[in-house]
C-alpha cells in the first residue's frame, strides 16, 4: 500500500456512510465505488479512513471476491458472506444476519457492511437486520427504520428482502425462542 501524507493521509470517508447501530455497525457503497467507477486510489482512501475511524471489520455481500486483497493489505479484517440470487435468499439472509449479530456480540468490533453500490440489495439486509436483531419487532417498523437511518427510500427489492425475513421468520435464536413461547401462551 502507497503512504499517502498531508491531508490524505487521514482517509476519505466511504460513500453513502451511515450508521446503523452508532459506534458498532455501519453501511456504505463498495470501498472504491461500484463497476465501472470503481478507483484503486480512492478505495485506498477509503480504506485509510476506516482503519482511523477505528473499524475492525468489514463484511463484504458481493457475490464476487472483489477487494477482499485490498482489506487484506489494509489490515481490516473481513468477511465475504455473499447476497446471492434472488431465489437464494431465504437460504442466504440468516448467514448474513449471523454473521452481523456475531461480530456486534464482540464489543471491541467495528464493522462496515457494504454491497456493490448503497442501493436497495444492501439497504433491504440492513432493514431486515433490525427484525432479525429484535431491534424492531414488525416488517413494516423494519423498513421505516431503515429508511430514516439510510436517508432514503427503500424500494421493492429492498422490501421483498424484509418480507422473505419476515415471512421465513429469520430471527436471532433467542427471539426465536421468545417468540415461540409466546404464542403457546395464547
Amino acid at each position: 500500500m502507497t503512504t499517502l501524507r498531508g491531508r490524505w493521509a487521514q482517509g476519505l470517508e466511504p460513500r453513502f456512510f451511515c450508521w446503523i447501530v452508532r459506534d458498532r455497525l455501519a453501511a456504505s457503497e463498495r470501498p472504491g465505488g461500484f463497476a465501472r467507477s470503481h478507483r484503486k486510489i480512492r478505495r485506498q482512501e477509503e480504506l485509510i479512513w476506516l482503519g482511523q475511524n477505528g473499524f475492525t471489520r468489514v463484511i463484504s455481500l458481493l457475490d464476487s471476491s472483489h477487494n477482499l486483497h485490498a482489506y487484506e493489505e489494509a489490515g481490516i479484517a473481513y468477511e465475504h458472506v455473499p447476497l446471492g440470487r434472488h431465489d437464494e435468499l431465504g437460504d442466504r439472509l440468516g448467514a448474513i444476519y449471523e454473521s452481523i449479530a456475531r461480530r456486534l456480540d464482540v464489543p471491541t468490533e467495528r464493522v462496515l457492511l457494504h454491497h456493490e453500490e448503497f442501493g436497495d440489495r444492501l439497504l433491504g439486509v440492513i432493514a431486515g437486520y433490525l427484525f432479525y436483531s429484535g431491534l424492531v419487532d414488525e416488517g413494516p417498523h423494519a423498513i421505516v427504520a431503515g429508511e430514516r437511518l439510510a436517508g432514503r427510500e427503500l424500494g421493492a427489492t429492498g422490501r421483498e428482502i424484509v418480507a422473505v425475513t419476515v415471512e421465513e421468520n429469520i430471527v436471532r435464536s433467542a427471539r426465536a425462542t421468545r417468540s415461540r413461547a409466546a404464542r403457546s401462551d395464547s
